[in-house]
């Protein structure tokens, strides 16, 4: 399953993100994990969720990012929610390349049995159409 949280740089994704992170603690079985472009929301998880600094690895390309994100999986095989901050700059990645990241995070979700929630900072209308029908939150 993939969620989407979308809405302008600065509205409040990350505190949506931050809270359905919690949320999920009560709800899941397995590992959860949090990508984040540093360790400034640490504190704010809860201590049963690992948060990744994705900027300490360097990636220069989407594809470099999918692949991140099933070396994490490949490492862990209980892991069955990842939360995403700002899917555009972790991955570096155009609104454009967003709507094949989303087939292969799917993909990743329905293979593996992980569930993906994501933030991106567009306008609803600006993301791709294939990508709308996972949108759970416009701010």
């Amino acid at each position: 399953m993939i969620q989407i949280i979308v809405g302008e740089k600065g509205k409040g994704k990350t505190i949506h993100l931050l809270q359905k992170a919690n949320e999920s603690v009560q709800n899941s079985s397995g590992n959860i994990i949090f990508l984040d472009k540093n360790y400034r929301h640490m504190y704010e998880l809860n201590h049963k969720i690992r948060i990744i600094n994705v900027s300490e690895f360097e990636m220069e390309s989407y594809k470099e990012f999918l692949g991140f994100i099933y070396g994490i999986i490949s490492q862990d095989n209980d892991i069955s929610e990842i939360f995403i901050d700002g899917l555009l700059n972790l991955g570096q990645m155009t609104l454009e390349q967003t709507e094949f990241a989303i087939s292969r995070i799917e993909r990743i979700s329905e293979k593996f049995n992980v569930n993906f929630t994501i933030s991106i900072s567009c306008n609803k209308e600006q993301l791709p159409g294939s990508a709308q029908k996972y949108i759970i939150i416009s701010i």
